[in-house]
């Protein structure tokens, strides 16, 4: 059995040049740019892309109209709260008055009271 055999710069040089040539024959051999079956793939890939472009803008504008909608729940959100808000404060301030009433109520009453007992 022979043991393997170091290729020499004659050898590597030959094999570095035939792989050019294998190269500038793929290269040679593709069709050209007038090509019928080249221009066929290229128009659907511009079909194809304006696919993909149509499709982006109905996803944008989708996206645009959820967030529209997002920020009109928001606003009737933040009025809501504020609407509950200034019913809550309006609650208060009733419920003070009643009790402010009812404290000059006493009063009132605890001073006839001491006016009689004179």
């Amino acid at each position: 059995m022979s043991g393997f055999k170091e290729p020499g710069f004659a050898d590597r040089q030959k094999t570095a040049l035939q792989a050019r040539q294998d190269l500038l024959n793929k290269f040679r051999s593709q069709p050209g740019a007038d090509d019928p079956t080249v221009k066929a793939r290229a128009e659907e890939r511009a079909a194809i892309a304006d696919r993909r472009a149509k499709a982006k803008e109905a996803r944008e504008a989708e996206k645009a109209e959820q967030k529209r909608r997002e920020e009109e729940a928001a606003a009737a959100e933040a009025a809501r709260i504020a609407r509950e808000k200034e019913e809550e404060a309006a609650r208060e301030e009733a419920v003070l008055a009643d009790q402010k009433a009812k404290r000059d109520a006493r009063y009132a009453a605890r001073k006839e009271r001491g006016k009689k007992k004179r």
